[in-house]
């Protein structure tokens, strides 16, 4: 199931990937909503914190296929409207082949006939000719004249010779027209040749692109189909878990309220430990009354834990802080019933250190062995800062750099960030105690 889980939702993050032609804005949509939704997968495996791994990687695998169904189908449209167009690139540039082949035949059989033309004017030409050689027709008016004997041999020779000057003219006309036409349909002949080439590029691009996006196409559909398929196993899967989530979200309850009890008997210590050196200290002033130099106090002691005048705790991680799960009540995504979130989850990477918010004592470190939800966790004994009893509170540590009893400062490194105690993914829980009461770290860390 785990690994069935993580293909669904390496599917939902790799989807940027696909290879859809869609435009820059449909685009920054699809990016948009894969965002929104890897955003909300990470605040429900917070949210799923103590559940069995089985249970919440089916819970998280159903909502990852529900959330990735939606946009693999906007992905379909978007594919099909690329096929679509890929295949109207590809009809339109065939038209135009084969448009541009059949000019070539024509201009072929148009070469074909003024070459016949030609050859044929040339024959006439030479024709002429001779025809003229053999009568004797004398070349000029002159030479005619002294030629004949007789005005009416000269009128006869004059008027053949017309008539043959008159054939040569139209011959030598006609050659020339049917030579221009000839070049004219070469040159159309060599670009159009050339273009039909281009267009064979084009077409052979036009039926890649169009395979291409009828893969992508198909594999969107197939990947809805696989979708819908998933959603009845993983909500099947779930139905059949409802019972053991009953189960387990009471086990939850029980550990948080066991916790809750715990941290009110620290923090009741605290203040009896305040009681008494509050004690001390007026037995001292009276033991010193009488002595000016002893009249006066530093104020009131922090206890087991380190007095601090700020009045703001530190940040347990660097850089921004970034919430996947805030503190208040939630709702349990497999159950439905509420449940307190003590703390806020934020994001960090595996390993990464992890300070103590403010100086004190380490009152705890714990295993994730027998700890519930907890994973390795450090609890430190703030005490007394702002007039307010603080214990702060670190959750699913990978490691701890810390022991029980030990002083710390502020900014130390207690621990590192981890996903021990039934969670799904590294990242930090943080909780801030005052005064025996649980409160939101947001609005107090600095």
């Amino acid at each position: 199931m785990m690994k069935r889980f993580i293909a669904v939702t390496a599917a939902l993050v790799l989807s940027l990937g696909v290879a859809v032609s869609a435009g820059a804005d449909e685009r920054d949509d699809l990016r948009g909503q894969i965002n929104e939704n890897n955003a909300q997968l990470e605040q429900l495996e917070s949210e799923l914190e103590g559940f069995d791994a089985e249970l919440q990687a089916t819970y998280l695998a159903l909502e990852a296929a529900k959330s990735r169904l939606p946009l693999a189908r906007e992905e379909l449209l978007a594919a099909e409207e690329a096929l679509a167009s890929a295949i109207r690139v590809q009809e339109e540039t065939a038209a135009r082949l084969e448009f541009a082949q059949n000019e070539l035949v024509e201009l072929d059989e148009e070469i074909a006939e003024a070459t016949a033309q030609i050859e044929s004017s040339h024959g006439s030409l030479g024709e002429l000719a001779r025809t003229t050689y053999q009568n004797g027709m004398a070349l000029s008016p002159t030479a005619l004249v002294l030629s004949t004997s007789s005005s009416k041999d000269f009128l006869s020779q004059y008027s053949a010779m017309e008539s043959a000057v008159r054939s040569q003219t139209s011959a030598l006309t006609d050659l020339n027209d049917l030579d221009a036409i000839l070049r004219n349909a070469e040159a159309r002949q060599v670009a159009v040749a050339e273009r039909i080439e281009e267009l064979k590029v084009e077409a052979d691009a036009a039926v890649v692109a169009a395979d291409e996006a009828r893969i992508v196409a198909e594999e969107r559909k197939r990947e809805i189909e696989n979708l819908v398929v998933q959603q009845q196993e993983y909500a099947a899967a779930l139905e059949n878990q409802k019972d053991a989530a009953q189960a387990q979200a009471a086990r939850i309850e029980s550990d948080n309220s066991s916790f809750s009890s715990e941290i009110q008997r620290l923090d009741a210590e605290e203040r009896e430990r305040q009681r008494k050196a509050e004690e001390e200290r007026l037995k001292q002033q009276q033991s010193a009354a009488g002595s000016s130099s002893s009249g006066s106090s530093s104020g009131s002691s922090s206890g087991s834990g380190s007095a601090s005048s700020s009045t703001g705790l530190g940040a347990p991680v660097s850089g921004p802080l970034i919430v996947t799960s805030a503190f208040g009540y939630r709702v349990y995504p497999i159950t439905g019933g509420w449940l307190m979130h003590n703390g806020v989850d934020l994001r960090s990477a595996c390993g990464n250190p992890q300070y103590s918010s403010a100086s004190g004592t380490v009152s705890a470190v714990r295993g994730a062995v027998g700890n519930g939800t907890h994973g390795n966790q450090v609890l430190i004994n703030n005490g007394t800062i702002g007039g307010n009893r603080y214990i702060t509170v670190y959750n699913h540590l990978s490691s701890f750099a810390v022991s029980a009893g030990q002083s710390v400062s502020a900014g130390q490194v207690i621990g590192y960030t981890g996903a021990t105690g039934k969670v799904t993914g590294c990242h930090v829980h943080f909780e801030i105690w005052k005064n025996g009461v649980p409160v939101d770290p947001m609005g107090i860390i600095r």
